[in-house]
């Protein structure tokens, strides 16, 4: 990681891990899923209460990616011990390209607005315009478009925009998210067919392209 000018802070444990990583404001984690004292699944579902922090999870067998996967606890990707420095660097790269893209996207936050090509969302006024026309989005579409759109690249679990958008007392299903999504991309979506704002992370739930 150094090779990538980055200062490395080493926690042995999770706990000792978990309390860094709130501390300090860093570009990517590297979480190991069987770290002592705190499992790396915990920390990173501590994490993800507060942070966006790009975390890649290193897992000792191909088997457990399944269950990082399943859980569905954030982590932005995943590595297979034994991986070399070559496989390390460039997943690095890639999580922290995605990061860079998303705060561009969002560094105009004092306009309050958020360009991607055609699409223009403006927060503050809870007004999205198509190639200059206004579209016309119900409050939870608007709330799913914005969750998305400020953090391109990221996958959100069905489960996790539940939560965030219905809230967590929220009695319904996630089908409730599929049919949102499919009206808010009948609404937005040059191509349903073949989205080009709003993807499907199959396995995993939804994101906002990173590379509009």
């Amino acid at each position: 990681m150094r090779d990538l000018n980055a200062n490395v802070h080493v926690a042995d444990n999770g706990r000792l891990g978990l309390k860094k990583a709130m501390e300090f404001d860093y570009d990517l984690i590297l979480l190991d899923l069987s770290i002592p004292e705190l499992s790396g699944i915990e920390v990173c579902k501590e994490l993800r209460k507060t942070k966006n922090t790009p975390i890649i999870m290193v897992t000792a067998k191909s088997e457990e990616i399944d269950k990082v996967l399943g859980l569905e606890i954030g982590a932005d990707d995943y590595i297979t011990k034994p991986f070399s420095v070559r496989e390390l660097k460039a997943r690095a790269k890639a999580v922290m390209r995605r990061t860079d893209i998303s705060n561009k996207k969002t560094e105009n936050a004092s306009s309050n607005e958020m360009v991607f090509g055609d699409l223009i969302i403006n927060v503050e006024m809870r007004r999205v315009t198509l190639n200059g026309h206004k579209v016309e989005l119900s409050p939870k579409e608007f709330d799913l478009l914005i969750l998305l759109a400020s953090h391109p690249g990221r996958s959100y679990s069905r489960s996790e925009l539940l939560d965030v958008v219905w809230g967590y007392n929220f009695s319904g299903y996630e089908h409730t998210v599929n049919s949102h999504v499919n009206r808010l991309r009948a609404k937005i979506e040059p191509d349903m067919s073949n989205p080009l704002y709003v993807l499907t992370t199959w396995g995993i739930g939804y994101r906002f392209n990173e590379e509009v």
